[in-house]
């Protein structure tokens, strides 16, 4: 899987951006605030249909252009797959009555919906946020998970949506009802909602995690010189394994190998029907995959707590190299690796690493403020462009 053309009309500050993509390396060099980051995430959404900096699409919307009668944003990409070339666009256009802007997607020329893009485009982005993936809130951790798992797998990205849409429903009535408010038989209805949903969603969650231990074990060995082996565990909401209230998961997480949806599906429900009380004084649903939690650890310390600076990062680092080779062990094509200016916030050893997985990938896009980091052979072998003011040139000497 190759990206070979890159379009964007209006996304952020392109305001009309023509690109083609070779094979292997491409480096794009510039100043803050210039287009690096807006780049990357312009592919980023054309393979997750989500933005990696924000959740309303409107602020994708270059503002000149929001000054326009009919305001739009258009990102388009040609892919080729083996002999075929797949083409995919998305545009965000005016939604009517909200003020805001809707999203229409096209796979060769064909409305789809966004979940439909699941598979086209593998991307897998390394901001400098991501650095701080293992000390951050537990909402970065999961975002990190339903990226990986919805560019693999339909079924779960259909069923996190449901949930998500299931739980706000059952929040609103929640807060609609009283602890003493004898007819609840529609909260019923959206509890069996959120178990039928959740428990795909915290079995295939504990499956991705078990599957990136395997690998992020062995890299963060090679990165603390063979003395520290991580350990990843799913920190649920409950164990989806019991069906006892009350029984807590432990600092230590869970692993429950081959855990399946049905196996979660009657624990769920036991736990949602026990807090109901709880869940109508506080207004909120308080156990569900909403609530989960991935935990880092060395031995017995969970490094969000305990860890050191450095070996927060070593650990986010070489969870994220896993998700490359996760995804591509899983469904047979290597992912379009995307490091945003990342090579600053590591050290020589991290950044070799780095440097490694750059030449294992079919396709890499980097961005960085400095040429230092790619000195030699990487760089000379590299396209290289500069960015300034939303506009890409063609870089032919690397300054002395």
């Amino acid at each position: 899987m190759l990206l070979q053309r890159l379009s964007l009309t209006n996304f952020r500050n392109y305001a009309r951006l023509e690109m083609s993509l070779p094979h292997g390396l491409s480096i794009v060099q510039g100043e803050n605030a210039q287009g690096k980051s807006n780049l990357l995430e312009a592919i980023a959404y054309l393979a997750t249909s989500k933005s990696s900096r924000t959740s309303n699409d409107t602020e994708l919307v270059n503002w000149l252009a929001q000054q326009d009668p009919y305001p739009y944003t258009r990102l388009a990409a040609e892919i080729k797959k083996g002999d075929r070339l797949e083409r995919i666009d998305i545009t965000l256009l005016p939604a009517v009555g909200n003020g805001g802007f809707r999203k229409q997607v096209r796979i060769n020329n064909v409305p789809k919906r966004a979940i439909d893009l699941v598979g086209m485009l593998l991307a897998v982005l390394f901001r400098p946020e991501d650095v701080d993936l293992v000390a951050g809130a537990p909402g970065e951790r999961r975002r990190y998970l339903d990226i990986a798992l919805c560019q693999i797998d339909a079924a779960y990205c259909r069923a996190l949506g449901q949930y998500n849409k299931a739980l706000e429903q059952r929040n609103a009535l929640l807060r609609a009802l009283h602890p003493g408010h004898q007819s609840q038989a529609e909260l019923r209805f959206w509890d069996e909602k959120l178990a039928e949903t959740g428990s795909l969603v915290i079995a295939r969650r504990q499956w991705l995690i078990i599957e990136l231990e395997k690998e992020a074990s062995l890299r963060h060995l090679d990165l603390s010189g063979g003395y520290e082996r991580l350990r990843l565990r799913y920190l649920p909401s409950f164990d989806p394994k019991t069906s006892t209230p009350g029984e807590s998961q432990g600092e230590q997480g869970v692993r429950h190998e081959g855990l399946a949806a049905e196996d979660v599906y009657g624990s769920f429900l036991s736990h949602l029907h026990t807090g109901r009380r709880r869940d109508l004084a506080s207004g909120i649903t308080q156990v569900g995959p909403h609530r989960d939690d991935l935990g880092f650890y060395l031995g017995e310390r969970n490094l969000r707590s305990f860890g050191s600076r450095g070996q927060q990062r070593t650990a986010a680092l070489a969870s994220k190299m896993a998700e490359v080779s996760v995804m591509t062990h899983v469904t047979g094509t290597a992912p379009l690796l995307l490091l945003d200016d990342v090579m600053s916030e590591l050290d020589a050893n991290r950044r070799a690493m780095l440097l490694d997985a750059l030449t294992s990938v079919p396709q890499a896009i980097v961005t960085t403020t400095d040429w230092q980091p790619f000195a030699g052979t990487l760089v000379e072998a590299a396209r290289r462009l500069h960015v300034h003011s939303g506009q890409l040139e063609p870089v032919e000497t690397l300054p002395t």
